[in-house]
């Protein structure tokens, strides 16, 4: 892409963001800012609208701005999934999802009415034309690469989709921050849930679904024979791998290895309970290859933070693939994605539906 482009870049009010839309501007770019808002009053049918936003006071950097307000849709296709994934026994990762379904909607969005030539964002990955693809590639810097969260994105999405702060790590970002006068360049980062106060999930889904604390109160705890050696609060309330708060005396540390929601039961054993050597996935959508119809090894993650794990991707019936680890993984859970990896290439990735499956068709 050439630096004469009209870019629109979202902001969300943050450093990363707010640097990201500098560089593009010291490039060259023509740049528009888009705020998308997702925790206002819905509106029946979202429009841009002019922002009073300057992210600096440096001319150059005094680019318009509009809002986006795509609140109703977020409260579906992410709110609505994150308390449906839980009822059922899952673990959701909201921002994965809200990146496809909302940030990248209303990126395109804006793109179309503002007849703009690509979009960017703040996130720490690397979107890089090769043979004609568009690689998506981990970010430099391997406390910030966000490349996990992005797996989502289709071709199409990928190569209208511009990472400035790929190449750099956040220091470095600061520093950029600093020297374009930002606001927000001292501003510290959230690892919070935006809807979830306090990072309190089990507080916000007791508040936000009516009479679930009651209706789920008093379930079973049982071992990995299936003796019954407690009750719990309520299913929802418990995550794969969890050691706190079970109320139980075992005397040796347990952990949570299942969660049976048909049952408002729980599961809980040691370590080495929790070790997954294969999983199930769905819902796969592959960034940088054309969809796999025979087994290969790559290397997956299983969760943000997780290290990159080598592993044999089997394709399945139905959009399927069964993951088969070289080395066991500890605490994987059902909802989360894996991701596929070849180095620092993303292939693509899913969304894990079964652990440790005696068999599969």
């Amino acid at each position: 892409m050439n630096s004469q482009q009209h870019v629109i870049i979202g902001l969300s009010g943050g450093v990363d963001s707010a640097t990201a839309a500098c560089l593009l501007a010291r490039q060259g770019f023509r740049v528009t800012g888009l705020n998308v808002r997702v925790l206002d009053t819905p509106e029946e049918s979202p429009v841009l609208k002019p922002a009073a936003m300057r992210i600096s006071d440096m001319p150059e950097f005094d680019f318009p701005v509009f809002t986006l307000n795509l609140s109703a849709k977020f409260a579906h296709d992410v709110i609505g999934y994150f308390h449906d994934d839980y009822l059922a026994g899952r673990t959701p990762n909201p921002c994965m999802v809200c990146n496809k379904t909302v940030k990248w909607f209303g990126l395109f969005e804006a793109m179309r009415l503002l007849g703009a030539d690509c979009v960017a964002t703040g996130h720490y990955a690397r979107a890089e034309r090769h043979d004609g693809v568009t690689l998506l590639r981990k970010g430099v810097d391997p406390e910030k690469d966000q490349s996990y969260f992005l797996w989502m994105l289709s071709q199409a999405e990928l190569a209208k989709t511009l990472f400035p702060l790929g190449g750099y790590t956040k220091p470095e970002v600061r520093e950029l921050a600093r020297s374009f006068g930002v606001h927000a360049a001292e501003k510290k980062e959230s690892q919070e849930i935006c809807f979830v106060p306090h990072d309190d999930y089990c507080a916000y889904l007791a508040n936000a679904i009516p009479g679930l604390e009651q209706r789920v109160a008093g379930g079973e705890i049982v071992d990995q024979a299936g003796r019954v050696i407690g009750h719990h609060r309520g299913y929802p309330f418990y995550t794969i791998g969890q050691r706190r708060g079970l109320g139980i005396a075992t005397g040796e540390p347990v952990y949570v290895t299942e969660i049976d929601a048909a049952h408002n039961r729980i599961r809980v054993g040691g370590k080495a309970d929790l070790e997954c050597r294969s999983l199930i996935t769905s819902s796969l959508n592959w960034n940088s290859i054309a969809a796999p119809d025979a087994p290969f090894e790559a290397e997956a993650r299983i969760r943000y933070r997780d290290r990159q794990s080598a592993c044999t991707v089997e394709p399945l019936e139905g959009g399927r693939a069964r993951v088969t680890f070289r080395e066991p993984k500890q605490g994987v859970a059902c909802g989360q994605a894996v991701v596929f990896y070849d180095g620092d290439v993303v292939l693509g990735g899913g969304i894990i539906v079964e652990v440790n499956p005696e068999s599969a068709s």
